[in-house]
């Protein structure tokens, strides 16, 4: 979440924030999960949506079933608003960041809704139950698998952009209406990448609700999240932060 916000903050968006689990965590890893109320958080959602117009809507761990549920639930009352999914399941650090239940939500009422998702490759395999793709034919691949079930959940215009920061040659992967893109990657050497997916996920949201087309918001988001690695702090003694404030320094 902190990532969230301040990578809206450093693209010129206010972003609103609700919040769907506690966790007790450093740079060194997840310790510890804690799961709010599923009523809290739709109670939550609706007191910030009786006040502001949202021009794009972010999901990122949702930790449960039931706060997945309640989370998708909602978004079938908020019409025309695009929905960019980041299908957290796992820290980077191994911890389970999501139950079986809100995997199982995750593959059929959240690719219904939403109108993006960003899984990682690790992420991809999760969601297609099959092998973690390991190069850009599986990768490829595995996409389409996921664009077949989007569309058997009746979710044809699903944008699908997985990323490639965990691949050997970090290009990311854009599927638009069957069609495959590619972005290569730059590969930047630090140790300095947690929050990575959250915050490329949080900045083609950014760039969505800012009116950029598929290709151009993917683009920028990518560059913002190079830079943001390229010009990282040494904080910590495990996976530092990433810099969401690099074009102001």
């Amino acid at each position: 979440m902190l990532a969230d916000l301040k990578t809206f903050a450093a693209l010129g968006v206010y972003g609103m924030a609700s919040i769907t689990a506690l966790t007790i965590q450093s740079t060194q890893g997840v310790r510890k999960v804690i799961g709010l109320d599923p009523g809290t958080v739709t109670e939550t959602l609706d007191c910030l949506a009786e006040d502001v117009r949202f021009d794009a809507i972010k999901l990122g761990m949702l930790g449960s079933g039931a706060v997945a549920e309640a989370v998708i639930t909602w978004l079938e009352r908020q019409k025309n608003i695009p929905v960019v999914l980041d299908p957290v399941m796992k820290s980077s650090s191994g911890k389970d960041l999501l139950d079986s239940a809100g995997c199982g939500i995750l593959r059929r009422a959240g690719l219904a809704r939403a109108n993006w998702i960003t899984p990682n490759l690790a992420e991809l395999g999760a969601l297609t139950e099959g092998a973690i793709p390991s190069n850009s034919e599986g990768t490829e691949k595995s996409a389409r698998e996921l664009y077949r079930l989007a569309i058997q959940n009746g979710n044809p215009g699903l944008k699908i952009v997985v990323t490639g920061g965990h691949a050997e040659k970090p290009d990311d992967l854009l599927l638009i209406d069957g069609i495959a893109r590619w972005f290569p990657g730059e590969w930047v050497e630090t140790n300095s990448t947690h929050g990575t997916g959250c915050t490329f996920s949080s900045a083609l949201a950014a760039r969505i609700a800012l009116g950029d087309e598929p290709m151009q918001a993917v683009k920028k988001a990518k560059e913002y999240v190079t830079g943001a690695l390229r010009h990282a702090h040494l904080i910590g003694a495990g996976r530092g932060p990433l810099n969401h404030s690099w074009e102001k320094t």
